[in-house]
């Protein structure tokens, strides 16, 4: 963001002032400050790794440095890689003096709930397991001021006046910190571990260089993760890709695939499918009209009824979606749900006319989600039904179109987190007439 509120601007500096008074009673000659320089220069030389490449963050030096150092020379570690690091928004400044004051207090405060349990000791004396305990309550102090500093920010960098109703504070500053504490620590708790070894490694009589060692394995983990990270991210690339292409050939279901995406991952969930199959749901969800490209966008678009021939031609999306993403393997069962969301248990529907059990499962999640969001979407020729009716017709027609249980998964669903699509302006500004002619009626069938 280019421009901070003033907000923000005065947190930082608190947060720089509280950073500033940490390091004032450095204990100047019993500080070993080869180590300090040693470990600076190792977490700054990490963290330009660590961000170009992983697009991580380098904690476990910093631990090691709270685990072996007084807490003002353990402060005194973060600084030169914070502030030599490459800020990747403006303004660059702020946000450099934001991270080291951040991270200066964070090191801080575990450096002294580290001390304060007796943790230099075993770690000098390679005292174990107790010198699990000093660090174990150390890691999440070192989380907790992360998070807790990181959410103060988030809240007070959303730009715009104070709102006047009480209830402002429970939105988007109760939202800056919602879950933000749980989702770090397991990750910072590994570092925490690698922190550890190095510092008793250090303290050992192999000294730093078999300690500098423990940080191999951990490129060598981050750097799997990474190729992880970028393989998921070519994924969503080649989804994004073909949906933007069906949205621009048939603006008419413009955000459809989103949100039927969306309604599969929430009946797979309610199903208890694990997390693997869940997100291959979803993406069967969001491709299953991918088909469309292959359907001419004059029968996509046409205004009046279709003739039996034009209707044939469209019900071959299915089948087109399904060569389309043949040759994507991470896609799995996702390929089945494509060529078979129209089909219907009691073999009424098409490509093939399956029944029951010989459709997928993962079609038949789809097909429940593709149907709701259809009645529940505002549309060119009618208003969207209440989230109640379009239930009630999806229990009407279990058992004969739809699979019940997928039916009941999805109003389970509907019941425990309620339906929130996304909303484009498209969808607020467009003009309803009171009744659709017959004509589009029979194509919102297609």
């Amino acid at each position: 963001m280019e421009a901070v509120p003033p907000r923000a601007r005065v947190y930082v500096a608190c947060v720089a002032l509280g950073a500033l008074l940490c390091l004032l009673p450095l204990p100047i000659l019993r500080t070993p400050w080869w180590a300090v320089a040693l470990l600076a220069v190792v977490y700054a030389g990490g963290e330009q790794l660590a961000r170009r490449r992983f697009a991580g963050t380098f904690y476990p030096v910093l631990l090691a440095a709270a685990f072996l150092l007084p807490p003002a020379a353990a402060a005194l570690v973060p600084l030169p890689g914070a502030v030599l690091a490459r800020a990747e928004q403006r303004p660059e400044g702020l946000r450099r003096i934001w991270r080291a004051a951040q991270l200066t207090l964070a090191v801080w405060a575990a450096a002294r709930v580290h001390w304060a349990l007796g943790g230099r000791d075993a770690v000098v004396g390679s005292d174990f397991p107790y010198a699990l305990v000093p660090a174990g309550a150390a890691v999440p102090v070192f989380c907790l001021v992360l998070t807790a500093l990181d959410g103060g920010i988030r809240a007070l960098a959303v730009g715009g006046p104070p709102a006047p109703s009480r209830q402002r504070g429970r939105g988007p500053v109760r939202r800056a910190w919602r879950g933000l504490f749980l989702r770090s620590l397991a990750p910072i708790g590994v570092h925490g571990l690698a922190g550890l070894m190095m510092a008793v490694l250090w303290r050992s009589p192999y000294g730093p260089v078999a300690a500098l060692l423990v940080l191999l394995p951990m490129y060598v983990s981050w750097w799997v993760y990474a190729q992880s990270h970028q393989e998921r991210a070519a994924h969503r690339a080649t989804i994004r890709a073909l949906v933007q292409a069906v949205d621009i050939k048939d603006g008419y279901t413009r955000g459809h695939s989103e949100r039927v995406g969306q309604a599969s991952m929430m009946i797979a969930r309610e199903l208890g499918m694990e997390d693997e199959r869940v997100e291959v749901l979803r993406f069967a969800g969001i491709l299953h009209d991918v088909g469309k490209l292959g359907v001419p966008t004059r029968l996509l678009r046409k205004d009046g009824p279709l003739t039996p021939e034009e209707r044939r031609v469209i019900e071959l999306h299915p089948e087109y979606g399904h060569e389309m993403v043949r040759g994507i393997s991470f896609l799995g069962e996702a390929r089945a749900a494509i060529l078979h969301h129209h089909e219907r248990l009691d073999g009424s529907g098409y490509p093939y006319g399956l029944m029951g059990s010989q459709i997928p499962e993962c079609a038949r999640v789809v097909a429940v989600a593709d149907a709701f969001d259809a009645m529940t979407s505002t549309r060119s020729y009618r208003r969207a039904r209440p989230v109640g009716a379009a239930v009630e017709e999806l229990q009407r027609c279990a058992g004969a179109q739809f699979d019940p249980r997928m039916v009941a998964a999805l109003v389970r669903a509907l019941g425990r987190y309620g339906w929130h699509p996304a909303v484009t302006a498209e969808d607020e500004s467009r003009v309803v007439p009171p009744a659709p002619p017959a004509s589009e009626r029979q194509e919102a069938r297609r």
